[in-house]
Order: structure tokens, then C-alpha cells, then sequence
């Protein structure tokens, strides 16, 4: 079909919508390394686990072999409010760079919590309520994932505390009160209110936070109060699992079309939207169906990725999570201040960054002002205003196109738009005023952080 045939958006309908998550770790010849107990340093068992996570997830977190899970009738259906997510051809962008390459993003702000990080959430809360609980706690970097918690916990009748970055609790105070909003409690981290919090502020005056610290206080919250569980929205592989979603209908999407995608770029944080979004095009490279070059975009602030280490490290700043292997810059980095998205975990997912060790897929770095950049010129263009993090994947998808622009190559790229920046204008007004930075951390101040590895 040529691709003068293929619409602006397309859609699915609710019959091509995905029953059942995908596994991508069915399909790993080397699966992820097991999380390890602090303590004992052996693999975790699921009753050990069974304190801090809903004993449904922890069956999905520890399941390397079963590669379908069949979505609950509950939660498709409320699947059904804002999936199918539309995949959109980029023809303005395509025609503003003069590109013969062909440019599709999945969008994935189309519901009110504004991100993908609701397909989590949503399942998550759903399990919470099944086992009977009364009530969950969980961290946030930019908000996104805390707001799509609130909203998932409101449908099922939940209490929810989040324990939110400090910095980006002042930054994006309206991402603050949709979670309030929708009942949930809202913490900025490092707080006086645990142990660890008051641990971490005695050690680090002044600290303006890190996701390491907010896993740290959340999961002690959820420790210390009967009826509660800790839920994360990124890193996990339960989490990867129910972000499927996005890519088996951005695969669904494509087929439909008989388009063929050669790159496909999703920014990196902890890796729930590109593990999500790559699943089942990783699941065919592993099996020898297809190729695709897969690439991950991270801050060059927090470059867990490019200039971190593949080890065993805490999950947690406080180090009261289990030991995960993966590249990490060290559970005590903290992102500076002037860090404007919400990429700020200093690891990343277990079984993405196996997949990144064994040479399936690629990695870069981006300054932020470059993403800023990017992400202003795509809102001009296409009419959607990005999120930060999303801008990072915006920013390598233009860079391709350009270069097949210089080659003459008609290569398809297909992005993942995580969600809308509507929330995130104290990070545009510092870029449009000039007053944002690019900070870069010195080897010497990420050897601090290696040098504090676990000895595994």
C-alpha cells in the first residue's frame, strides 16, 4: 500500500485491541539476573517479596517463561476509556525536514492522567483490590506516574500515598494537585516523615531528591502500615509486561498498513515506555523473524546507559530494596537540580539492560537543551506540546531523519510520545528565558558512585 493510502492517525479498533501482555522475557535466551536479597544475597523468593509487593505482581516479576498473560476482563475495560492509543504519521514534520524518511509516533497522552503510565497503574491497583488491600504507596519523579496511580487508585476505592521528587514537587505544582485531586496524599522526598527520609536529609542537607530516595520512603511506608503495598511505575519487569500495550497495538497499527519500521527510538528513564513500546519487535529479533535497530534515549544527566556500569546495585537510595543487575551510576547519584524531565532513576530495567549488554540495541545521551529544542520545534509543527521526557526520543528521531535527508535513504522511524508536557511549563519558561543549563556529571563524580557498588 502506498503511503499516500495511510491516514494521519490509525486507529484500531477495540476487537484489534491486545487481550493478553506480552513477555518479552519468554523470548531472552539470557534472561535478566535475578533480584537478589540484601541481606543473604540470594535470589529473592516470592515470599520474600510477598511484604513489599501484591502476590499477583510478584508472580509476573518472577515469571521469565511464560510469554502471554491474559489482560482481567476489569481492567480491559477500562482500557476501553482511552485505547486504542493512535499511531500518527508525522507528515508535517516529514515535510519541515525535507525527509524522505517515513515518521510514526504512538501517542500515548490521550487520557487524563496525560501518560502511558497509566496502562501500569491501572493493573496495579486493579491486583491491590483483588488481594483485599486498603490502600498502596509508590514514588514519583515528574508526577506522571503518581497521577496515574491517584487516578487508577480513585477507580477502585484505594488510599494512596506518593512520595514525590522535591524538586519536581516545587517545579510542577499542578501535576501535584491533579494528584490531590483525585485523593491521593503527596509527600515531597526526602522527607521528615520516615526513617530513611531523615536518613538521607542528615547525610545530604539541603538534597533536592532522586527516584532512589523516593523508592526508599515509599517502600518503608508501605513496610511499616498494615494493608499497604508498595507499586512501581517503572524499572520492574511486571511493569514492562503491562506497558505491552503500546507497542503490540504500534505493531497491530503498522501491520494493518503493511509498513515495516526500521528504527524505533523510545526515551529511557527506568524503562517502562521503551520496554513497552519495543516488546514485540525485540520478541521478533529474538526469534529471527525481523530486524529493527532499537534505540534508547537518555539524559545526559543521568546516563545510566551510556557512562554507567552493568552490576548488582540497590534499587533504592536507601538501600532497603532488593539488589538488581543493571547499568547503574549508583544508587546514591542524584540528577541535578536544573534536571528538567522526569528520567532522573540512576539504573535501569533489569531486562532491558541485559538486552543492552548483549548488543540487541543501542544507547545515546542527550543534553537538555537539545531536548527542549526539539521538543519546541515538534510542538510547532505537530500541534502536540511533548513532555520532557518523550522530547528526548523526539530529538533522536529528527536527528535520523535528517540523516537519511543527507543519504537519501527512505528509512521508517517510529517514536514513542509518551504523554503532553502541559504540566511541565516551569521547565519550558526556564528554557525560553535561557536560564536552563546542561549539566553533565564529571567521571570523577560518577566514580563516587561505582565506587560504592555492592560487592556481588
Amino acid at each position: 500500500m502506498t503511503s499516500q493510502a495511510i491516514p494521519y492517525k490509525i486507529y484500531l479498533s477495540e476487537s484489534e485491541m491486545p487481550t493478553a501482555w506480552y513477555n518479552l522475557r519468554a523470548d531472552m535466551v539470557n534472561k535478566p539476573a535475578p533480584l537478589l536479597n540484601p541481606g543473604t544475597l540470594q535470589p529473592m523468593t516470592a515470599q520474600e517479596l510477598s511484604g513489599v509487593f501484591c502476590d499477583e505482581l510478584i508472580r509476573q516479576e518472577l515469571d521469565n517463561d511464560t510469554a502471554l498473560f491474559p489482560i482481567p476482563e476489569q481492567i480491559l475495560s477500562f482500557y476501553k476509556m482511552y485505547r486504542p492509543s493512535p499511531l500518527v504519521r508525522a507528515y508535517c514534520l516529514e515535510e519541515k525536514l525535507g525527509t524522505p524518511a517515513k515518521i510514526y509516533y504512538k501517542f500515548e497522552g490521550n487520557n487524563t492522567s496525560g501518560s502511558h503510565k497509566l496502562n501500569s497503574a491501572i493493573a496495579q491497583a486493579y491486583y491491590a483490590k483483588e488481594q483485599g488491600l486498603k490502600g498502596v504507596t509508590t514514588e514519583t519523579g515528574a508526577g506522571q506516574w503518581g497521577t496515574a496511580l491517584s487516578m487508577a487508585c480513585s477507580y477502585y476505592g484505594l488510599d494512596c500515598k506518593v512520595y514525590m521528587v522535591k524538586v519536581s514537587y516545587e517545579q510542577k505544582p499542578f501535576r501535584r494537585e491533579v494528584m490531590r485531586t483525585y485523593g491521593a496524599s503527596v509527600t515531597p522526598s526526602p522527607s521528615m516523615e520516615t526513617q530513611v527520609g531523615r536518613k538521607i536529609l542528615a547525610e545530604h542537607p539541603g538534597t533536592t531528591g532522586s527516584l532512589g530516595c523516593t523508592i526508599s520512603e515509599a517502600v518503608e511506608a508501605a513496610t511499616s502500615t498494615p494493608g499497604y503495598r508498595y507499586v512501581l511505575g517503572s524499572v520492574l519487569n511486571q511493569v514492562l509486561l503491562h506497558q505491552s500495550v503500546i507497542g503490540l497495538e504500534t505493531k497491530a497499527a503498522l501491520d494493518k498498513y503493511g509498513v515495516k519500521a526500521d528504527i524505533i527510538i523510545g526515551c529511557a528513564g527506568g524503562g517502562s515506555n521503551l520496554g513497552g513500546l519495543i516488546a514485540p519487535f525485540m520478541g521478533q529479533k529474538l526469534r529471527g523473524e525481523a530486524d529493527y535497530r532499537i534505540i534508547a534515549v537518555e539524559p545526559a544527566s543521568c546516563p545510566s546507559f551510556t557512562r554507567g556500569k552493568f552490576a548488582y546495585d540497590f534499587c533504592d537510595t536507601g538501600m532497603v530494596c532488593p539488589l538488581a543487575k543493571m547499568y547503574t551510576l549508583g544508587s546514591g547519584f542524584i540528577p541535578a537540580p536544573n534536571h528538567a524531565g522526569g528520567l532522573r532513576y540512576h539504573g535501569m530495567s533489569s531486562t532491558l539492560s541485559q538486552l543492552y549488554h548483549d548488543g540487541l540495541m543501542e544507547a545515546v545521551s542527550v543534553k537538555q537543551t537539545d531536548v527542549f529544542q526539539a521538543a519546541e520545534y515538534f510542538a510547532r509543527v505537530e500541534g502536540i506540546l511533548p513532555a520532557p521526557e518523550s522530547a528526548h526520543a523526539i530529538k533522536v528521531a529528527i536527528d535520523e531523519a535528517v540523516k537519511c535527508r543527507e543519504t537519501g535513504e527512505e528509512k521508517t522511524i517510529v517514536f514513542g510520545l509518551t504523554g503532553t508536557g502541559y504540566f511541565d511549563m516551569v521547565a519550558y519558561e526556564k528554557f525560553h528565558d535561557g536560564l536552563m543549563s546542561d549539566y553533565i556529571p564529571t567521571d570523577e563524580e560518577l566514580q563516587v558512585g561505582f565506587d560504592k557498588l555492592p560487592k556481588v
